[in-house]
């Protein structure tokens, strides 16, 4: 169990993918995404998502993120969040978003 201060550490935002790619020469296949969060600016992120999206499909789709984790090396790139999916079969993930526009950089809690 963590407590409600463990949780409060965490920091959630609402950001616009606003750039997509396919992440060449990965053992387990990925997308580069650049995400705007508003007033945070706009941070990259590697996902394995490739087994439902297309780069192509994600590009204006508002997602969920994790943004105060340190960022994390995967071959020459940064990742700089943690985007948010929950796990199907065959370890498919579907990206967590939000059912109406929000503002991006919108605390989600």
């Amino acid at each position: 169990m963590i407590s409600w201060d463990d949780f409060t550490k965490i920091d959630i935002r609402t950001g616009t993918v606003i750039a997509a790619e396919e992440f060449a020469g990965l053992k387990n296949p990925a997308i580069k995404l650049e995400i705007d969060f508003g007033v945070l600016g706009i941070l990259k992120s590697s996902a394995q998502l490739t087994k439902l999206y297309q780069p192509e499909d994600l590009v204006g789709k508002q997602i969920a993120a994790v943004v105060n984790f340190p960022p994390k090396q995967i071959k020459n790139f940064f990742s700089e969040c943690l985007v948010l999916g929950v796990y199907g079969e065959e370890g498919a993930v579907t990206l967590l978003s939000v059912d109406k526009p929000v503002e991006n950089g919108a605390k989600i809690g």
